[in-house]
């Protein structure tokens, strides 16, 4: 999980929850539970923006790790 999600992620995500799940009881089914369900949605977005930030940064990481071992073995041969 830790591979997927930071700290910080996983509080964002249960704090979210315990929200939504406390303003469901404490207003019902009203206009209300809109807005807390795009609050949800919102952080459910940054959440998953953050996850494909990561792999991105990730897959740029080993990208410069060949093309640096690459020259350093061009360099060895001249």
């Amino acid at each position: 999980m830790k591979n997927y999600f930071s700290t910080g992620d996983l509080i964002v995500i249960f704090l979210t929850a315990l929200f939504f799940i406390l303003a469901l009881f404490a207003h019902g089914l009203t206009h209300d539970l809109l807005l807390e369900a795009g609050v949800l949605l919102v952080s459910i977005k940054l959440i998953m923006m953050n996850y494909k930030n990561i792999q991105s940064n990730n897959a740029i990481q080993t990208q410069l790790n060949d093309i640096k071992k690459t020259l350093e073995e061009i360099k060895k041969k001249s």
